[in-house]
């Protein structure tokens, strides 16, 4: 308003620029309390008496309006204001809710489990939410460390929810069975009654014991074994299994497999949101060729620079939820 004011006394009487005034209260709704905007338009009037004066327009109906107008862009803007301080407190209730929600269906996982160091990065597509349709989880069982990373067929709430459920399987399962494929047994069971339509879920269920891995893949991408030697190979299931969820016939059902894990090894397990992730070219993300990066000390600030790397590549936002757990022993 003072740069109206400035350029309305720079270019003399002859030109009026006393309706630009009305910019002063419309951008104090944008940030401003009612309060402020208020005040923001009783100074607008205030500085279109003396400019009025000054373009000899006191008393011409021109003046009438230009003040009408004024009064009720003010007025617009005060009611804009309220509404917007109402949605940003609606909002702020929804993201507590959220966050709540995080706490629930992706509580943090140990750092340390027994022999081994653990890592997690958690990265959502949406901007705003925190959880998607990426989960994972972690349980010290008698039986030893078991873990679960998975993949939930689409987007939005849907997802979050079948994610919740398949999590709720897996916290079950997990303490209740002695040998692992039963507890694939049972979460499929659980799942399978859960899904509607041709929903499905990508997973791979591990139990760590000893010196070695074992693994059921339902379909999902296979992980990175990093040897202590600097090796590294992708755990590949012997047979090819489909997702949870179209297991209809027998012989699709995955079959446990063993990787051998000794002292001073990783494994990186990961979601399709990461390999899938492209740069502006077009080119996929080269996860096996950034193993690298996970050499550092402290396994969490190893997968934090992976993670870096793969924004990095993508250049923005990514397309897809994109997790990744690093185990070392």
């Amino acid at each position: 308003m003072a740069a109206v004011a400035f350029i309305d006394l720079l270019n003399g009487p002859t030109l009026g620029f006393l309706s630009l005034l009305t910019l002063g209260p419309t951008f104090a709704s944008v940030s401003g309390s009612v309060r402020r905007t208020a005040l923001v338009g009783g100074i607008a009037l205030a500085l279109s008496v003396p400019l009025a004066a000054y373009n000899h327009m006191l008393g011409r109906t021109q003046n009438y309006v230009i003040l009408t107008t004024i009064v009720a862009i003010t007025g617009a803007s005060m009611l804009a204001s309220r509404l917007r301080i109402e949605r940003e407190r609606e909002l702020a209730n929804v993201r507590l809710v959220a966050e709540a929600a995080q706490r629930v269906l992706l509580r943090p996982v140990p750092r340390q489990a027994g022999n081994m160091r653990i890592a997690l990065s958690y990265t959502s597509a949406a901007a705003e939410a925190q959880i998607g349709g990426d989960l994972y989880e972690v349980a010290t069982t008698p039986q030893g460390v078991r873990l679960l990373i998975g993949d939930v067929q689409g987007k939005g709430l849907d997802a979050v929810e079948t994610a919740a459920w398949v999590l709720g399987a897996f916290r079950e399962a997990a303490y209740d069975k002695e040998e692992l494929p039963a507890v694939a047994d049972q979460m499929e069971t659980s799942i399978i009654r859960h899904l509607s339509g041709e929903k499905f879920v990508t997973a791979i269920l591990a139990e760590v014991r000893h010196d070695t891995v074992s693994l059921i893949n339902w379909g999902h991408p296979a992980p990175l074994v990093l040897r202590r030697d600097g090796t590294v190979h992708v755990a590949e299931p012997p047979e090819e299994a489909v997702p949870i969820g179209l297991t209809t016939f027998e012989q699709t059902r995955p079959k446990p497999y063993e990787v051998p894990f000794a002292d001073g090894d990783q494994i990186l397990f990961y979601t399709d949101g990461v390999i899938e992730a492209r740069d502006g070219g077009g080119a996929f993300y080269p996860l096996g060729e950034r193993t690298g990066l996970l050499r550092s000390e402290d396994p969490q600030a190893a997968l934090e620079c992976l993670r870096a790397d793969l924004l990095q590549h993508v250049g923005g936002p990514l397309e897809d939820d994109a997790a990744m757990l690093l185990l070392r022993r």
